[in-house]
């Protein structure tokens, strides 16, 4: 597909020039990459043999109706010669770290990874090496294109919130440039709800305001958001008339929970079958809590029913890395909160994540050889496999597939699926 230009782009320097890269339908892009005979067929991957969710499809599936979190039943009722392929979420974050690389080393050393299939690119400091709007864009779907073979979009824009509502616009394989001095025009009918980052909470405030679409958040003072949404407010303000002061950030934030899910195939009422996948899921937590140096003492432990989640907030009696008190806590959800209902997800999340205390103490005391029992463990993990060791509970559970969090980055915390 072509490059769209709003207006004139041909000033010599952009005072702000921010790229976003968006690689179409990545996972689905990556299996028709690979295998031919899934090229222009409707696509749709599950995690796993078994998976019964989709977790990303292709365009022609798409096309259909088809879509990310819809069950596998009900995609093939909308698209009948749907072809199923399980995923392969190694090779993803290793096709996406390359394309991260790639366009670290060509383009610019400014990039902040935004998901596994999305980044921003500060290119203001390049724009004389690398040329116009339109050079940078060419030159980033050329990095994508020779690094992995799968398509991308590109927005550019003088703002990040701006460039990601561009990126949106030529879906797959498109380019749109806005330059900084056009964004407030083209985003005034654009609706407020559109723009990345604006939740349901800050949309329905300005809707209660009369502001449903961009043109109309200059009417709204910007003292009314800031009272009640402080510094998110104010960006919230600026966003809308394509003036989003928020910076590529090339640094990894420290995580604000660490958790992990799971769908399961049908409405669950078998017990045994509940608490194996949330020993899973705690085994889980507890592993990427050792494996970046953290703990914690706060988690979120549910059990999905028809009327909403049953669990909620528990406490350890002091920070912890090790999937244990987690299982205690699983069983006490499930005597105390489940009930018996049909059950369709289950999920284990830490709460408060912090560094943890890895000072050496005196004398041996259990707590030490539970985690030298822990390192042994995960090292055997490493070696031959997430399955390869765990509690005897766990030994006749169902295949988990390992699965990509929407809060992958290639570095830091994140560098895990």
């Amino acid at each position: 597909m072509g490059v769209f230009v709003s207006g004139s782009v041909r000033k010599a320097v952009w005072q702000r020039m921010i790229v976003l890269i968006d690689m179409n339908a990545f996972f689905a892009s990556i299996e028709q990459r690979d295998r031919l005979e899934l090229q222009g067929r409707p696509l749709a991957v599950t995690n796993g043999d078994r998976g019964s969710c989709i977790i990303a499809s292709s365009y022609e599936a798409r096309a259909h109706g088809v879509r990310v979190g819809m069950r596998l039943r009900e995609a093939r009722r909308l698209c009948p010669g749907l072809q199923r392929v399980t995923a392969r979420s190694q090779l993803y974050a290793e096709v996406s770290s390359r394309i991260m690389d790639a366009l670290r080393d060509r383009v610019s050393p400014e990039i902040e990874v935004f998901s596994i299939d999305e980044a921003f690119i500060d290119a203001t400091g390049v724009q004389r090496l690398h040329g116009s709007p339109e050079a940078v864009a060419r030159l980033v779907r050329q990095v994508v294109r020779e690094v992995a073979g799968v398509p991308c979009s590109v927005g550019v824009a003088g703002d990040k919130t701006t460039a990601k509502w561009a990126a949106k616009q030529r879906k797959p394989g498109g380019v749109t440039i806005v330059p900084p001095w056009e964004s407030a025009a083209r985003l005034r009918d654009v609706p407020v709800t559109e723009l990345c980052g604006m939740g349901r909470g800050i949309g329905s405030f300005l809707a209660a305001r009369g502001v449903h679409r961009c043109g109309e958040m200059s009417d709204l003072p910007i003292g009314t958001l800031t009272r009640r949404w402080g510094n998110v407010g104010r960006r919230v303000w600026l966003m809308a008339q394509g003036l989003d002061p928020e910076p590529v950030r090339t640094d990894v934030a420290p995580p604000k929970s660490v958790g992990r899910g799971k769908v399961l195939p049908s409405a669950t009422t078998d017990e045994r079958m509940l608490l194996s996948c949330l020993e899973h899921m705690a085994k889980k937590v507890a592993t990427r809590l050792r494996r970046h140096h953290l703990e914690a003492q706060q988690f979120f432990i549910g059990v999905k029913t028809d009327t909403g989640w049953a669990g909620g907030r528990f406490l350890t009696p002091e920070p912890t890395d090790d999937a244990r008190p987690l299982v205690s806590l699983c069983r006490k959800l499930l005597e105390d909160s489940w009930g018996g209902r049909p059950a369709y997800q289950v999920q284990v999340t830490a709460l408060d994540p912090g560094l943890a205390d890895v000072q050496m103490d005196l004398f041996d005391k259990p707590e030490s050889r539970r985690a030298a029992v822990n390192r042994a463990a995960d090292e055997l993990d490493r070696r031959f496999g997430a399955r390869a060791v765990g509690p005897a509970a766990l030994l006749g559970r169902s295949p988990t597939a390992d699965v990509i969090a929407p809060a992958w980055r290639p570095q830091g915390h994140r560098h895990t699926v």
